[in-house]
């Protein structure tokens, strides 16, 4: 099916080749995050792929108020700048709250609506009405026919340029499983759908005051996601995931990334060949 095709950078959601969004969980340092940009910029770049790099100011949503959050609004969004500035990629960040979104998008060409917070109007309405592009991730408690609804709160505001993200399904206490379905199901909605192969394999607040994650399934979903056909795949990556100041059990080492993404040109040459 055709979708409306939503410009990034030189990244082409809904156009002729799978999308690339990736980066670490949130903004670690300036130095590490211009690190991380640069080495995926390479990587992508020998892959055949756009990029989209993507790191969060603030992680509001972490399971314990001792986490590590980021360097906040302000600080986040002229390291971001300079990341743009300096590797020519476009740059995607989330935000928490309404006001947020204005100076976001300022600085950024992707605004993100995080999964928890995806039934809330006010913050969807004011991501949609700064006039960025805005991926709304489907939450773990909707079905992919709910996020009709959230699509239409941005709609309202008069945005068309919207990517819809799946990043998997609560499943009994502290899991997420994936319905491969649902890919299929929301792009019918005329707009870019993105898989979410990181936080898909998460275990929400299975450390106790944090969450684990299963690593190991990054990549097969990631295949399989392509194989059903998508516009983009979304990856958190991290030099040294163990390390990593959030979402580090399901975060994918970048030094595996190239190999991976080779499978998915491959895989996504065919599903497009295919009409998928």
């Amino acid at each position: 099916m055709k979708v409306n095709q939503v410009r990034a950078g030189d990244a082409v959601f809904g156009g002729p080749r799978l999308v690339l969004i990736a980066g670490p969980c949130v903004i670690e340092s300036e130095q590490s995050c211009l690190r991380h940009a640069e080495r995926l910029a390479s990587i992508a770049r020998a892959a055949g792929l756009p990029l989209v790099f993507k790191c969060s100011f603030d992680k509001a949503n972490r399971t314990s108020h001792a986490s590590f959050r980021g360097p906040g609004l302000d600080q986040g969004l002229r390291i971001l700048a300079r990341v743009k500035r300096e590797t020519g990629v476009a740059v995607l960040t989330d935000v928490h709250e309404p006001h947020q979104a204005a100076a976001a998008a300022e600085v950024v060409d992707v605004i993100q609506v995080p999964a928890l917070l995806s039934r809330q109007t006010d913050l969807v309405i004011a991501a949609a009405a700064s006039g960025c592009a805005v991926n709304l991730k489907k939450g773990q408690f909707l079905a992919p026919w709910d996020m009709r609804a959230v699509i239409a709160k941005a709609e309202s505001a008069g945005n068309r340029r919207i990517i819809v993200t799946e990043r998997g399904f609560s499943f009994g206490y502290n899991n997420l499983v994936t319905d491969f379905r649902s890919l299929v199901i929301m792009r019918g909605f005329g707009y870019p759908v993105v898989f979410d192969a990181t936080h898909s394999v998460q275990l929400p607040g299975a450390g106790g005051d944090r969450s684990e994650g299963q690593r190991e399934f990054v990549a097969p979903l990631a295949r399989a996601a392509v194989a059903v056909g998508v516009d983009g795949v979304f990856m958190e990556v991290h030099e040294d995931p163990a390390r990593a100041l959030s979402d580090g059990p399901n975060s994918y080492a970048l030094e595996e990334l190239p190999a991976l993404l080779s499978d998915l040109v491959r895989i996504d040459a065919i599903a497009r060949q295919r009409g998928a």
